[in-house]
């Protein structure tokens, strides 16, 4: 039902009937109540706030208190779908204690409901003391954008052999240690379809192929709002971006000529009151 709240055992769900689940990034209340209304089953407060919200060049600039402030913005606009929020760079690098702390602001201060984390087997430990916590975890295998130095660019992963049975057994660790689904990005689609037949938990792919058990992408990418960068992957659903642009030129063009505003658009006074005036 759309109107259903959807939830963590709501993908478990989805999985085990073979229905896919739809995520969108949002950062903020419109958007998200925009995105909530339209029946997506999921909104993710990405770290990719910093390249499209905050023009950052990476995401390796955005911290703690950026998303914990935009995902309480956007939880004041979402109802129905289940809400993520990621956890940025070094917020769960340090300690298991900082990891949990963390993952916790997030959700007493942000209102998330879940978050996500990029890594595998190194960061297994800080997984499962999260979800110990009770706070129920996401997984990001695959072009990990947190890590961009270290692999030396955007870069499709998992082609190579020892890419593949790495991501793969990385999979598996994080179902092992409790997380309910896991991001699959840039990584071949037939890898992508492996995975997802290995698991029992949801996978969800961008740039990952069809046969993840769902789909996310980033708005301003769906929407042609980003444009700095169009990865492979991204479809522009509904052109936005140029049509904002078009907007803004016709609004410019009739404040320069005085077609805007009209007496539609203005408030009127009475004849007396303003003859008292002069």
């Amino acid at each position: 039902m759309k109107d259903k709240k959807f939830t963590t055992a709501s993908y478990q769900e989805a999985k085990s009937k073979g229905e896919k689940i739809t995520m969108l990034t949002a950062y903020d209340y419109s958007s998200a109540k925009l995105i909530d209304e339209a029946g997506i089953d999921s909104i993710l407060v990405g770290d990719s706030l910093g390249m499209v919200m905050l023009g950052y060049e990476s995401t390796l600039q955005v911290t703690v208190d950026d998303i914990i402030h935009h995902t309480r913005a956007v939880a004041r606009g979402t109802k129905r779908a289940l809400l993520v929020a990621d956890m940025p760079y070094l917020s769960y690098h340090i300690s298991v204690e900082e990891s949990i702390r963390n993952a916790g602001r997030m959700i007493q201060e942000g209102h998330a409901e879940a978050v996500k984390l990029e890594g595998g087997e190194e960061i297994i430990n800080k997984v499962k003391a999260i979800v110990a916590a009770k706070i129920p975890v996401m997984g990001h295998l695959g072009l990990t954008p947190q890590s961009v130095n270290m692999m030396g660019g955007y870069k499709v992963q998992g082609k190579s052999e020892e890419q593949a049975k790495t991501i793969l057994k990385d999979a598996l660790l994080l179902q092992e240690a409790g997380a309910f689904a896991i991001v699959l990005e840039c990584v071949p689609d037939r890898l992508a379809r492996l995975i997802s037949e290995k698991l029992t938990i949801p996978t969800i792919g961008i740039g990952a192929g069809k046969y993840c058990d769902g789909q996310v992408l980033v708005m301003h990418d769906l929407c042609g709002m980003y444009m700095d960068m169009r990865p492979k992957f991204v479809k522009q659903f509904a052109p936005l971006g140029e049509a904002m642009k078009e907007g803004c030129r016709e609004y410019i063009k009739e404040v320069k000529s005085m077609d805007f505003p009209t007496e539609a658009h203005s408030f009127i006074i009475d004849d007396e009151i303003l003859a008292k005036l002069y």
